[in-house]
């Protein structure tokens, strides 16, 4: 099987000007450069540029493929949507990591799989998945969670993938909304080999989604220092509307979150035998569905 890599940068905060643009061309002759993208794909050789380097001075999204199963999603947000602290709880070895730089935080979420089959879209890929950057910009963690459980959920896969310790190892807080994805959520979910039993198992333990009330935001909005308004106005005609956008509903999501009790927090254990108990009850549901088909079949051409 023959070599194949896929780069894709993109540039969603602030575009590239024209020196930083002639930096990334040094690093690739043959990619296609934008003051918004870059996108190349390899059959032969290797990408000069170190990814981690370029999303801390340039870019706020990244995805990589290759098709011996390396899949790797980064994103880079405004430092002030996204606490380290509460991104640390969701890091799990190489599967997803964060780090700060600047003013900015740096997201790396990655799956690796060398059984799969190459067979999808790569440039499709991003588009579909990029729009959890926003979200979680906006205080939404179920992206981080899905991380998370994708990371864990490798080791069905690979059973050398942890250490035997692992086991013990306690879930980050469980988000709202695990049974309601985005659809950009689905597709992260996909690209980091998200077992669906495992999501489902997972979900059990997540709260429904309470739909951001329009009368309560106004409320919310109305509240806020007139001088403060003043300010996030001009950020808006100076072209920051969804930077804005972002950080006004983290802060109203942050003021407003229900002081909830949180569910006892499961175990990786409880989590992949819970999976693996369900995965066996599905089989026998389907073999069982097959048996009595056959069995009709069977009476149907005797009758």
């Amino acid at each position: 099987m023959s070599e194949y890599q896929y780069y894709e940068f993109l540039a969603i905060d602030r575009p590239l000007d024209d020196a930083e643009q002639a930096t990334i061309r040094s690093l690739s002759t043959r990619a296609t450069i934008s003051a918004t993208s870059f996108v190349n794909e390899y059959d032969w050789g290797d990408f000069k540029g170190d990814p981690r380097d370029l999303m801390e001075r340039y870019y706020d999204a990244h995805l990589y493929v290759a098709n011996w199963g390396s899949h790797r999603v980064m994103f880079r947000l405004p430092g002030g949507s996204l606490e380290l602290d509460v991104v640390e709880d969701y890091c799990v070895g190489v599967g997803v990591s964060a780090w700060e730089t600047g003013e900015f935080i740096v997201l790396d979420f990655t799956s690796e799989d060398d059984d799969e089959d190459f067979d999808y879209d790569s440039e499709s890929l991003l588009s579909a998945i990029v729009g959890v950057r926003a979200e979680l910009a906006a205080g939404d963690l179920r992206p981080l969670y899905l991380a998370w459980l994708a990371a864990y959920g490798a080791w069905e896969r690979d059973e050398d993938a942890f250490d035997r310790e692992a086991d013990d190892d306690l879930e980050p807080p469980v988000p709202p909304g695990l049974g309601t994805l985005t659809a950009a959520q689905r597709a992260l979910a996909d690209f980091l080999r998200l077992d669906d039993d495992l999501l489902a198992v997972a979900s059990e333990a997540s709260p429904p989604l309470d739909a951001d009330n329009p009368d309560d935001l106004a409320a919310w909005v109305i509240d806020l220092p007139a001088a403060e308004k003043d300010t996030l106005l001009a950020r808006v005609m100076l072209g920051e509307g969804v930077r804005v956008r972002m950080e006004l509903l983290h802060r109203y999501r942050g003021d407003t979150a229900p002081a909830d009790p949180r569910p006892a927090r499961r175990t990786v254990a409880n989590l992949l035998d819970a999976t693996a108990g369900r995965r066996t009850v599905g089989e026998r549901r389907v073999a069982r569905r097959h048996a009595e088909a056959g069995e009709r079949a069977h009476s149907v051409a005797h009758e």
